[in-house]
């Protein structure tokens, strides 16, 4: 999957499918037609866009997700510090500048990079 981003309405769109999947595309369509005011062919587009880009999947009109939620986002947070900053010490730098870390926050992130250190 390259394209991580969603527009605004494809986010509440997906949301709805990873809380409620393993989701029947009826009980789908049922759910957008009451939350965002959808007709059945809008439901059925927006989900064959996101199904092509390789976020759910509708097998036998069960809808299921091929990545989760957390991995979504947490893939899309990487690309925008990636794109924005470059790398994440530039990010951590920026997010920090001119602000002091208490003991707690200082721990939990050292706790963390010597997890995810190769």
């Amino acid at each position: 999957m390259n394209d991580y981003k969603l527009a605004d309405i494809e986010a509440k769109f997906a949301d709805i499918i990873w809380k409620q999947e393993p989701i029947a595309s009826p009980d789908l369509v049922r759910i957008c037609e009451r939350e965002l005011h959808w007709k059945k062919s809008t439901t059925y587009t927006v989900l064959k866009k996101l199904v092509d880009r390789g976020i759910f999947q509708n097998e036998k009109s069960i809808v299921t997700s091929l990545i989760s939620r957390e991995e979504f986002y947490g893939r899309q947070s990487q690309i925008y510090v990636e794109e924005t900053f470059g790398s994440l010490p530039k990010f951590l730098a920026a997010f920090f500048q001119g602000k002091k870390l208490s003991q707690k926050e200082a721990d939990e992130l050292r706790a963390y990079i010597e997890h995810f250190e190769e």
